[in-house]
């Protein structure tokens, strides 16, 4: 009996070498990086040259993008001036107590008085609470500055401003819809215009923006920097805030900095995470798959001030104790996880979740940890590429807690909103979420999550969607490719590293390795030759042995061992071997939907309709990814127009032959836009691409 092979939904960006061209003569990179650069929506030389080198550009100061900034930073040096202790009020995620510590640090360098309060994930819950703000103030605390949290806090804050407390709210969760709490001033990206290139900052951004800002106030950064840097680069990275902007720019800086690092816990968790090469900037892979997972794995299972302590610290013995703390807390994670994907798998397997009925995986078992099941969550939708909820008890029995990841096409923030009804609380975002609610309702949340899945979710994308840059043979895989990859750094989240393709590829050998992953080597032939690399493919064990000939995703990545260098493959995706001539067709033909148009500019108003007017011709549909968003579009033939609709139900109306087309969700409230845009223009070659029109 063959093995079946990992599923996915491949999206292959089109290709044009007119618009690519420029690009190469500009910056001089290779036609495949050339190509990336145009899915990531840059399609100027003027705008290569800034993602190349972001700070060849003049960046507008913090001050006159964060409204409250000076008066945060007037009640800073005021608690200084006098000794009024500080409590720097933080979260239990890695962007927490990398803020936390970063505070810390900057407002002891500039000679206040600070101590700190983080809530337990256990006990407490996220955010900052009630119970926390009367103990501060008992202890005579005269400012909170809360950090990668609290915007949602009213209760808290409005206490605290009762009990004679100044507050300082620095965040960057989306704002509630009764509004921000009443703090004194209020830090938060999600405030200002999502066109600052502040506006993708996570919780560490903020805060340093706050640490610098006071530090120039008062000529005190010396000494200071690179510190506030390294901690900023590990916590951006680690809580996978959008790597643009901003953070962009300080995260170049920051990746070549923090392997030269001056914190001493900094240096004993690369030491045991095997991160320790001083020559080379880090790379952001290191952070997300092994710092990152290290300081998270406290804030799940452990106390979060080992963390503060392994951060703050300047005395390399302590350091290094609590490293190492780190690294058995985050041993105990992954074997929670392990066994808890384990049992997951089994439930799914035997067929105890009917998740494609569903359209959402919803899971329970009373016996999970909570503090993991977020990142088992993660590994359940990579693997199914469905909407994944899954739960456990809280301590007590009667409720059930949760965490959720979302695809492309469903919205986890509005699927917990339409769900409100029979949950206790709920937070997050587009991507992910977390939740609780009642023990008996848990039925009734499959319910109303498999309603709202209906809604968004299709049969068709119920597989891991592999987004592809561009195609490529063996012949180009090379060191000079790699280095113009690695120049392109960072990558990331709403930047993703270039993922390639190569079809007809011949499986030369495989072999399963400890730990579920495979390793293979593989050949392409051209012309009299066969070019060989070697893969790996992880957590791909379970689908030995590959077929003769497939056609494999892949990102290039380099394996350092024993002083030798050599790239290999790592595999994303792999599919039966198809001729070139016909991949993308038959791609097209996967993507195609037939979805019904809902209330926005996709509905025709057909109430002046005649009845016995001839039936026109139904519009081509499809279904298409680009810069890094997954789209639908259509051709409706008896207007000649074109529609693009995105994941937030706004639609981009063009008429063939016009420089100016409608952008909203109804005709009645769209407004005119001009379509030679660039970033409009590269939207509607995709679309056409996908329709199958040249």
């Amino acid at each position: 009996m063959s093995v079946p092979l990992p599923e996915g939904r491949w999206h292959i960006a089109p290709s044009d070498s007119t618009q690519y061209q420029p690009l190469i003569q500009t910056t001089g990179l290779s036609s495949l990086l050339a190509q990336v650069l145009l899915n990531r929506g840059i399609t100027t030389p003027a705008a290569a040259q800034v993602f190349i080198n972001p700070e060849s550009t003049t960046l507008p100061s913090p001050r006159e993008e964060f409204p409250d900034l000076d008066k945060a930073v007037e009640l800073i040096l005021e608690a200084i001036e006098e000794g009024d202790a500080i409590a720097i009020c933080g979260d239990y995620d890695a962007d927490g107590m990398t803020s936390t510590a970063l505070l810390i640090r900057a407002l002891r360098h500039f000679g206040a008085i600070v101590d700190y309060a983080i809530p337990s994930r256990m006990k407490d819950g996220y955010g900052i609470n009630e119970r926390m703000v009367t103990e501060l103030a008992e202890m005579g605390v005269g400012l909170i500055i809360t950090v990668d949290n609290g915007i949602a806090a009213h209760q808290p804050i409005t206490l605290a401003v009762e009990l004679g407390l100044s507050v300082i709210l620095t965040d960057h969760h989306n704002i509630p819809p009764q509004g921000p709490p009443p703090a004194d001033a209020i830090l938060n990206p999600k405030l200002i215009p999502d066109t600052s290139p502040y506006h993708s900052l996570a919780g560490v951004g903020v805060a340093y923006v706050l640490a610098v800002t006071v530090g120039q106030k008062l000529g005190q950064l010396s000494g200071l920097t690179h510190s506030l840097l390294d901690l900023f680069t590990l916590g951006t990275i680690a809580d996978l805030a959008p790597l643009v902007g901003v953070n962009r720019r300080w995260l170049k800086r920051g990746l070549k900095n923090l392997s030269q690092s001056d914190i001493a816990g900094v240096k004993a968790l690369m030491q045991l995470a095997g991160v320790n090469d001083s020559k080379k900037p880090v790379k952001p892979d290191a952070i997300g798959f092994r710092l990152g997972p290290r300081i998270n794995a406290i804030g799940r299972l452990s106390d979060p001030p080992v963390v503060i302590e392994l951060l703050t610290t300047d005395d390399e013995g302590i350091a290094l104790e609590k490293a190492m703390v780190c690294e058995q807390t985050n041993q105990k994670r992954q074997d929670l996880c392990k066994q808890i994907e384990e049992e997951a798998l089994q439930q799914i397997e035997a067929g105890k979740v009917n998740w494609q009925e569903d359209r959402v995986l919803v899971i329970y078992q009373s016996s999970w940890h909570h503090g993991v099941i977020g990142i088992v969550a993660s590994r359940l939708k990579d693997r199914y590429g469905a909407p994944v909820f899954i739960c456990t008890d809280e301590e007590g029995e009667e409720n059930i807690r949760g965490s959720a990841r979302g695809i492309p096409e469903f919205n986890v923030a509005d699927a917990l909103n339409y769900a409100d009804e029979v949950l206790i609380k709920h937070g997050g975002h587009k991507a992910a979420g977390g939740f609780s609610l009642a023990k008996e309702n848990l039925d009734d949340f499959r319910l109303k999550l498999s309603e709202f899945a209906h809604q968004c979710v299709a049969p068709e994308h119920l597989k891991p969607l592999i987004a592809i840059d561009a195609q490529a043979d063996f012949s180009q895989l090379n060191f000079n490719l790699y280095d113009q990859i690695e120049s392109l750094q960072p990558w990331g989240i709403e930047n993703d590293p270039p993922i390639f393709w190569t079809p007809d590829v011949r499986i030369l050998e495989q072999q399963p390795t400890k730990g579920n992953h495979l390793k293979v080597k593989l050949g392409q032939t051209i012309g009299e030759d066969v070019l060989a690399i070697g893969a790996i493919a992880w957590r791909w064990g379970e689908y030995f042995p590959l077929p003769n000939k497939v056609d494999i995703a892949y990102k290039l990545i380099e394996n350092q061992w024993n002083g030798e260098s050599k790239l290999e493959l790592e595999l994303v995706g792999i599919r039966p071997a198809t001729n070139s001539d016909t991949d993308v067709q038959d791609v097209k033909e996967i993507e195609t939907t037939s979805e019904t148009p809902n209330n926005n500019l996709d509905q025709q108003n057909n109430s002046n309709s005649i009845p016995s007017s001839p039936p026109q011709p139904k519009p081509k549909k499809a279904q298409f990814y680009h810069n890094n968003r997954v789209y639908t579009c259509s051709l409706q033939n008896s207007l000649n127009e074109l529609r693009i609709r995105n994941d937030q139900n706004k639609v981009l109306a063009v008429t063939r032959g016009q420089r100016r087309g409608l952008l909203g969700e109804s005709r009645d409230t769209a407004q005119e836009v001009d379509v030679t845009q660039p970033k409009f223009y590269t939207l509607i070659k995709a679309a056409l691409s996908a329709l199958g029109i040249n």
